[in-house]
């Protein structure tokens, strides 16, 4: 694949002219941001130096970039999560931020629709983001949207729905993006070792898998491959009874084999000497199982975010949730019932992930494609600010 990890270039979004909303506020509040650009900032480059030294519109400059707000919004097949940032010696200081369930994906295994009904959850949260874009002053933002939009016959209507109603504009992107983006996000939380690395992202309605080489300062991919079975999608495909023991193993195991069956190929391009078979995943999945590892009793991403736990355990996790109905797993308080008939696909998911590539240990990252559009919005933006001043 031979891809480097160079942030892609921001293209501004905008709406040429106002259309009419039932949610008229959040969507002109969101679309000023969307519109917006550091390209209004102060102008630097015609300053004098006897009324400007260097020294001062260095300073301008940078105290310019250390106020700027960026955000980054991904509405995948089964969450809506967002994140406004602020840039820092070190990276980013996140200071606002939103996640909530919505299943747009919801039932599109037999339809290949999205539903009203999941629409409509989706559009009120993205409403909720426009409010805060409004609210937090930002003047750089991606939004993009992932399988459930890329697959979705409707998908079209549905982001100009979006855009219409709450002003943002979403940016379908490909599976080889959304992997980019993810591995962009996490990869510092990759530990050391020899020979490449496996990053994984389990989601609502794909599972990316990427193949990295961390012999240079910036993670270079090897190898990827993308494959349509995430929470949603798998446990869609194999809705049983779920009273009985016996039959929650049978669909664990069928969702395990399918899930294998789609990894096929990747899994015999992988290298056969593979040093330390390094692992990491980023996804509510494996910080979900890590939690239940934990026995928090609230998730905490500070204790979860960076873990590094034995493959072993999170295999026994797996087993432990399949083996028991939805009303069992939801006992688990960082599970609870939004998670709870999920969460048994992606832990099929996970394993078949583990038998293709057997690292002892599985890191947890609870960061991933917004992380890695924010880092991209404030390299282009930097590089941007460097070459007109």
């Amino acid at each position: 694949m031979g891809d480097q990890f160079a942030p892609l270039p921001h293209k501004r979004r905008g709406r040429k002219g106002k259309s009419p909303s039932r949610r008229k506020n959040a969507a002109s509040g969101a679309a000023t941001e969307q519109r917006t650009s550091a390209q209004d900032a102060p102008c630097l480059k015609n300053a004098r130096l006897e009324t400007a030294p260097i020294v001062e519109t260095l300073d301008i400059r940078r105290n310019w970039f250390d106020r700027t707000a960026y955000a980054a919004l991904d509405l995948g097949t089964n969450n809506c999560r967002l994140l406004i940032a602020k840039a820092g010696k070190d990276g980013f200081t996140v200071v606002d931020a939103f996640s909530r369930v919505v299943r747009l994906g919801e039932g599109m295994t037999a339809t290949g629709r999205m539903s009203d009904e999941a629409m409509d959850r989706a559009v009120d949260a993205l409403a909720v983001c426009a409010a805060k874009l409004k609210k937090r002053n930002v003047v750089l933002a991606r939004s993009v949207a992932t399988e459930a939009c890329r697959q979705a016959v409707n998908g079209a209507q549905f982001i100009e729905r979006v855009r219409v109603e709450t002003g943002i504009m979403l940016d379908i992107i490909s599976p080889k993006e959304e992997a980019r983006l993810a591995v962009m996000g996490c990869h510092a939380l990759l530990e050391t070792g020899k020979g490449p690395a496996l990053i994984f992202d389990i989601g609502g309605g794909s599972t990316e898998l990427v193949l990295v080489s961390t012999d240079g300062i910036v993670p270079h991919i090897v190898d990827w491959v993308s494959v349509p079975w995430g929470v949603v999608s798998l446990t869609e495909s194999e809705r049983r009874d779920d009273q009985d023991i016996e039959v929650r193993m049978a669909t664990y195991a069928a969702m395990r084999a399918k899930v294998s069956a789609s990894f096929a190929d990747f899994a015999a391009r992988l290298p056969k000497d593979s040093g330390d078979h390094r692992l990491l995943g980023t996804s509510g999945t494996v910080t979900t199982l890590a939690s239940v590892y934990l026995k928090l009793t609230n998730y905490d991403r500070s204790a979860v975010d960076g873990l590094h736990l034995p493959s072993a355990a999170m295999r026994e996790v797996s087993r432990e949730l399949a083996s028991r109905s939805i009303a069992g797993r939801a006992e688990f308080p960082t599970i609870g019932h939004d998670r709870a008939d999920l969460v048994v696909a992606g832990c099929a998911i996970l394993e078949a992930i583990l038998d293709i590539w057997p690292g002892e240990r599985l890191g947890v990252a609870d960061r991933g494609i917004r992380e890695g559009i924010l880092r991209a919005l404030m390299a282009s933006d930097s590089k941007r600010r460097n070459r007109n001043g």
